[in-house]
């Protein structure tokens, strides 16, 4: 008689919408590291294939709109999410598409990192996707996390919508904006802004929520922007409010950025696994110590 195995319980679930990146660096593959190290069941749904290496992206193919929404649907009717993240998305339909499947589901929480470059200036998103983005998705929105730069993009073609072409936001009133538009809170990250350290801001209806600052790092890192908003979502989707799970998060990406390491001729990659590490030289240390 066959013995029945125990059925443990399953640990949160979240669902990330992304740009494959051959590297593992960003997108999709960052998004999956980061979810299994900090405790989530990942699930993926493409919405691009990308050619590019730590350098670079040489080019992008977005994924059938149609394509993208089976993908999320056979996941969802099949499994319990607890959180969305949402990365790069590749064309104004697949926007449209991921919109029309997690307004099914308002109840779970949805982080958007609005991918509009890369880190050598690759555009990713042109003006129509960016419209598509702040119609559909924001209103939709828990977190959005823009790095200075593409807050300042989101606000200025928020702001030509209005009839206000100023091209000089603080990065407050950018905050200010993109939540009119939708979303339930902002948090911009400094990492393009002068200074010693990056200041990180979480903004909500009522203005700051909380300001963090960080030492900042030497180099440059791909994909630091996937993990910080996957970090996001993995806490969300393990109960944590928002003020704690962006604390929880920015505390994650610096330690995977301080261990980070360069295995080609571009950007260093932020090391998700830095703990199994540490783990493993603290054994080879008691070891030695015996």
């Amino acid at each position: 008689m066959a013995a029945a195995f125990p059925a443990n319980p399953s640990p949160p679930v979240v669902l990330t919408f992304a740009a494959s990146d051959p590297t593992c660096g960003a997108g999709l593959q960052a998004d999956i590291l980061t979810l299994a190290s900090l405790g989530c069941h990942p699930l993926s749904v493409v919405t691009a294939i990308t050619v590019q290496d730590t350098a670079g992206v040489e080019g992008v193919l977005p994924i059938d709109a149609e394509w993208v929404a089976d993908q999320a649907r056979a996941l969802l009717e099949d499994m319990p999410v607890a959180a969305f993240k949402l990365g790069m998305m590749g064309s104004v339909e697949v926007i449209a598409a991921i919109a029309e499947v997690i307004s099914d589901y308002p109840d779970i929480p949805v982080v958007l990192d609005p991918v509009l470059a890369s880190g050598r200036g690759d555009q990713f998103a042109d003006e129509e996707m960016i419209e598509a983005m702040i119609g559909l998705l924001l209103p939709q929105t828990t977190l959005l996390t823009p790095n200075s730069l593409e807050a300042r993009r989101l606000a200025q073609q928020l702001g030509e919508a209005n009839g206000d072409a100023r091209h000089d936001h603080g990065l407050a009133e950018c905050a200010h904006r993109l939540i009119d538009a939708g979303c339930e809170y902002v948090l911009v990250t400094g990492t393009h802004e002068a200074g010693a350290q990056v200041i990180n801001t979480l903004y909500g209806s009522h203005g700051a929520v909380r300001s963090d600052r960080w030492d900042r790092l030497p180099g440059s890192y791909h994909g630091s922007g996937c993990t910080l908003a996957s970090a996001i979502a993995a806490h969300l989707a393990s109960g944590v409010d928002v003020a704690d799970a962006v604390m929880g998060a920015q505390e994650f990406t610096w330690r995977t950025l301080a261990a980070g390491f360069r295995p080609g001729m571009g950007q260093f990659i932020p090391d998700r696994l830095f703990w199994s590490r540490e783990e493993d030289e603290q054994e080879d240390e008691r070891a030695d110590g015996n």
